[in-house]
């Protein structure tokens, strides 16, 4: 990394110094429900208080390596098989954190089968949490939280980020599962059946392989993601209104 300090007529004392940090908003589904991962903050500011796994950038970092090891450190996630991570956005406004100015950069996750989390680090305890049963975060964790529910949801209408929530294999009633449980509101199966077949590269049919889903009738055909990365046309939600258990 360049030393600016060797540049004639900069001064790198000019300005005030800031922190930068990374925040995780990661989501999982268990049980039929989206849970969110979080820890429980060990020292103060907010000691005792459910926050989003995150930390410091270390000198030599970039934003997302510093995501990911935070989320090993903190939580024991460690090389977790079909973590999708991706970039949320930055929240800036001054007085965030009552220690400094920090500057924060937040990922948006997703873990197709969530592993047991462990608190490490500068967390007391981790834990998976249903989502909109957590209560008050940490710093404006709350708002980071909606956002990225928020970007997910959208993103379930043009992409194909729902199979990031699937085994390698699995059948159309779970992906269905992952819509209404994202979006809070009941699927027709057969109506979401003929959408999906119809989108080219969603899905692909695993040939011969099927599953008892514990219903009285045939197994279900298994299916793995297709190669498209965007939906055309679009998988929109409904819009009536979500169901009870959607509210958040």
């Amino acid at each position: 990394m360049s030393d600016n300090s060797h540049v004639p007529g900069y001064d790198k004392y000019a300005y005030e110094p800031f922190a930068v940090t990374v925040d995780l908003a990661v989501f999982t589904l268990r049980g039929g429900a989206l849970q969110i991962l979080l820890v429980e903050r060990g020292h103060e500011p907010y000691a005792g208080r459910w926050a989003l796994p995150g930390g410091f950038l270390e000198p030599h970092e970039s934003a997302e390596s510093a995501a990911r090891r935070e989320l090993a450190e903190e939580t024991g996630l460690a090389d977790v098989a079909g973590l999708h991570l991706e970039q949320l956005r930055t929240y800036s406004e001054p007085g965030r954190d009552p220690r400094m100015r920090v500057v924060s950069v937040a990922f948006a996750a997703l873990v197709p089968d969530a592993p047991q989390a462990y608190g490490g680090g500068d967390a007391a305890r981790a834990a998976w949490l249903p989502y909109g049963t957590q209560g008050p975060l940490a710093f404006d964790h709350d708002r980071i939280l909606a956002d990225a529910h928020d970007r997910i949801g959208g993103k379930l209408e043009y992409t194909c980020l729902a199979t990031a929530f699937c085994p390698p294999e699995f059948t159309l009633g779970e992906l269905r599962q992952v819509y209404e449980v994202v979006w809070g509101t009941d699927l027709d199966p057969a109506n979401f059946r003929r959408k999906v077949l119809a989108t080219p590269g969603f899905v692909e049919p695993i040939p011969g392989a099927s599953r008892l889903t514990g219903g009285r009738g045939k197994p279900a055909a298994l299916y793995a993601a297709g190669g498209a990365m965007s939906l055309h046309p679009p998988l929109l939600r409904p819009a009536h209104e979500p169901s009870e258990g959607g509210r958040r």
